[in-house]
């Protein structure tokens, strides 16, 4: 953990942290590693001032163009989901939002490779993930849905917003032996975590019923 980190996490309180922590503990989080990074990691720092008030709580808040920053307890539950098995190295997420989960990966993950739509968030999220000192960071703005292949193979996926099925283009770019975690649906969506067995072979497993924002196609430029 960086220095910069650690004086932006003195701006809120070790109980109000600790809280959360107890409370993603009650919700069967249990990867220390994703804890400890969960308490370190400055929420705060990723969403307006006006709602910072709110940043230790365990709700979704919303980040400007009907977007959201996701409660702490679906990413912690998403990031041990890809953790599960052990470290890895090249990460793809898909959906950088605020920035907030993109900064507990690069604290837990060699490489982190990060796509936005909306090129505003993408802006406002690069300025933090710099202030914040991350060097392990690469951002684009393209769309989600296709990923990067460019950077491909990836050892991990994470896709923070939900495509109605899993798209091909994503499943691809895993290496054998990677993993994906993703919401999936419309209405009623599913939390999946799916491993690439083979050149063809695909494990799928449904986790929980989540709630996300749609995975849309396309860029935003302003």
């Amino acid at each position: 953990m960086n220095d910069v980190i650690r004086q932006g996490i003195g701006m809120t309180s070790k109980r109000t942290r600790d809280r959360l922590i107890a409370r993603l503990r009650e919700q069967g989080v249990r990867h220390e590693a994703v804890l400890e990074v969960m308490a370190e990691t400055p929420r705060h720092l990723f969403i307006d001032e006006a709602l910072s008030h709110k940043a230790y709580e365990d709700t979704a808040l919303p980040i400007g163009f009907n977007q959201t920053i996701s409660q702490p307890y679906i990413v912690a539950k998403m990031t041990e989901l890809l953790l599960a098995q052990g470290a890895r190295d090249r990460v793809l997420e898909v959906g950088t939002g605020s920035g907030y989960q993109t900064a507990v990966l690069a604290l837990l993950c060699q490489q982190v490779f990060s796509v936005e739509r909306i090129l505003p968030l993408q802006q406002r999220a690069a300025e933090r993930l710099a202030v914040l000192q991350f060097n392990n960071v690469e951002l684009y703005h393209t769309d989600g849905g296709m990923g990067l292949p460019k950077k491909g193979p990836f050892d991990a996926i994470m896709v923070t917003a939900a495509p109605e099925t899993v798209p091909e283009e994503l499943k691809l770019q895993l290496a054998i032996g990677g993993v994906m975690v993703i919401p999936v649906g419309g209405d009623e969506q599913r939390l999946m975590r799916i491993e690439r067995r083979s050149q063809t072979g695909f494990d799928t497993q449904i986790v929980e019923s989540v709630r996300f924002v749609p995975l849309l196609q396309g860029t935003v430029h302003q």
